[in-house]
């Protein structure tokens, strides 16, 4: 008995690290694959570019150095374009997830003017939408068109956020709002003081997703915009993405002395796309790190009801 014992034990133990090194494999060879776009295109942006041009560095960076990002930042429009993009997703997030976690609690609100009707108004507008053109026509009218709040007011309201809010707040007993209205809070009060503290995790959530929404976005920009002082940062790259040959030949000659550089520093149009590339991407990698542990709990508990 003892043996067959240690027999079930032995095998046990083998599937055991088995399994355990087959997940580790997937996940890490997963992670790798993850990872490995971005890590190529920056090795690729402090390498020597004439080696870059040729794709010669796959792994390791050669030839380092940092004149990229420092000619980069000469390339007309592109800090215009920075602050306009980061201003957007500052204002934009603030804005989403205040407009979000009120209306989330509303529709929890019993008392309010018909709710359920102004809530399933909302969600419908996830399945139909007129098409740009229409959209275009009322953006226009509303003078949203060349205005930086073009850019604002429409993403404030969403109706899967305000499910996800809806749904976090839906779990919150409801002894604490119901103390709180004995005690002669009113509807703002309550949501100031008892809701808000409580919701973090799904504003937090919803800050990434309307932060990442805002940063990335460039249709509107192209839609609405003409003028180039109120181009994001996205935009500014899709344009040089494809305009990377004739943007390299405007910022070597804005170099001091174009002829006396280096052949490993002189501007491509490979090394222009991956550093404006790296200069878009970075900012919004630092988000991820601020609310990652809020990310799973809020967006779990905002999806256990529908």
């Amino acid at each position: 008995m003892g043996s067959e014992k240690r027999k079930k034990r032995k095998k046990s133990s083998f599937s055991d690290k088995l399994i355990h090194v087959l997940t580790y494999t997937f996940f890490g060879v997963f992670a790798f694959i993850c990872i490995y776009p971005f890590y190529y295109i920056f090795i690729n942006t402090i390498s020597s570019n004439e080696l870059s041009q040729k794709g010669l560095i796959i792994f390791w960076p050669k030839g380092v150095h940092v004149q990229n990002y420092l000619k980069a930042m000469k390339i007309p429009g592109l800090f215009d374009a920075a602050v306009i993009s980061v201003g957007r997703t500052v204002l934009g997030t603030l804005l989403t997830v205040a407009a979000t976690a009120f209306l989330g609690y509303m529709f929890t609100r019993e008392t309010m003017w018909h709710r359920k009707f102004w809530y399933r108004f909302v969600v419908v507008t996830m399945y139909f939408n007129a098409g740009i053109i229409p959209w275009f026509l009322t953006m226009r009218n509303l003078n949203l068109t060349n205005n930086f709040w073009g850019y604002i007011l429409p993403a404030i309201v969403s109706p899967f956020y305000i499910i996800l809010a809806k749904t976090f707040v839906e779990s919150i007993p409801k002894e604490l709002q119901q103390a709180a209205e004995i005690d002669g809070a009113g509807t703002m009060k309550i949501f100031l003081r008892i809701i808000l503290p409580v919701i973090k995790p799904i504003m937090a959530t919803i800050s990434i997703f309307a932060a990442v929404g805002q940063w990335n976005a460039f249709q509107d920009t192209l839609i609405l915009m003409t003028d180039n002082k109120l181009y994001s940062l996205q935009f500014i790259l899709y344009q040089y993405i494809n305009q990377a040959s004739s943007l390299k030949q405007l910022v070597n000659s804005s170099s001091s002395s174009a002829v006396a550089q280096s052949v490993a520093t002189v501007q491509t149009a490979t090394s222009i796309r991956m550093t404006v590339t790296i200069i878009v991407v970075a900012p919004i990698l630092f988000i991820y790190p601020i609310f990652q542990r809020y990310f799973v709990k809020g967006i779990m508990i905002g999806a256990v009801k529908g």
